[in-house]
């Protein structure tokens, strides 16, 4: 995230808590992609939609206590992750099978998109096995595109710890891949 962003953040948050619904409105659109990329990668496809709302609703009633002790775009993957696993323990007191099978991936598609569909649920069970810090770095170089350097400055580490992290975090999906 840029610096201008942020601060245009920044002024819409305070926008919105002088009255101004429509500096919300603006966060919303801003925010969507990069919120909806990650709760795709870590939610079955049919409650992608439904968990990224709920992100959304979270923040707007949130929003009014927000703080700025961290951007906003911090914040608000916080509280994505959180809803993410928040989906999780809804579902496992459900006791729900796995939503996205590899059966279900063969009744609903072609023979060329099976292998893709395939791929993808196996790419979301394997990380959502390997611990959170690993997930965490892996989404945010791959989902939301943020440079290493970036990623160090937001967990407050030195460059080569975060690249460090990130081999580590390959490593750790690639084990859970390979099972």
């Amino acid at each position: 995230m840029t610096v201008q962003t942020a601060e245009n953040d920044e002024l819409l948050i305070q926008q919105f808590k002088d009255g101004n619904s429509n500096a919300f409105n603006e966060l919303y659109q801003r925010h969507l992609p990069g919120v909806y990329k990650r709760v795709r990668y870590m939610v079955p496809e049919q409650d992608v939609e439904d968990t990224t709302q709920e992100v959304f609703i979270a923040a707007l009633k949130s929003l009014p206590s927000f703080r700025g002790e961290s951007q906003f775009s911090t914040w608000l993957r916080t509280l994505t992750n959180h809803k993410i696993a928040e989906y999780y323990r809804k579902c496992n007191r459900k006791r729900e099978a796995p939503r996205a099978s590899y059966d279900d991936a063969r009744d609903h598609s072609d023979g060329s998109t099976v292998k893709k569909m395939e791929e993808c649920i196996a790419l979301r069970r394997a990380l959502q096995q390997i611990p959170a810090p690993y997930q965490e770095v892996i989404l945010m170089r791959f989902v939301e595109g943020l440079q290493f350097s970036e990623i160090a400055d937001l967990h407050g580490q030195h460059l080569e710890a975060t690249k460090s992290l990130f081999r580590r975090a390959v490593s750790a999906l690639r084990d859970q891949l390979d099972k």
